[in-house]
């Protein structure tokens, strides 16, 4: 199998047309970047720094929506 123009998130294979920001691919996988976490490659990713990571074509990403509750 390659992974040539996609990236594989929570298990599931996802294309990926160019290489993008992590705030980028969030919204196109229509989340708010304000609403998950997010692990890149085995390394969690503080919010902060959503913008100035880039998503690349193999990488491989765990996203958990933040669910408020009482």
């Amino acid at each position: 199998m390659s992974d040539q123009n996609t990236v594989t998130a929570n298990g599931r294979i996802l294309p990926l047309q160019q290489s993008c920001s992590l705030t980028d691919f969030l919204t196109q996988q229509q989340l708010l970047p304000k609403s998950v976490v997010v692990e890149l490659n085995g390394e969690a990713v503080p919010p902060s720094e959503f913008s100035q990571r880039l998503v690349h074509s193999g990488d491989r990403l765990e996203i958990v929506r933040i669910v408020a509750g009482g």
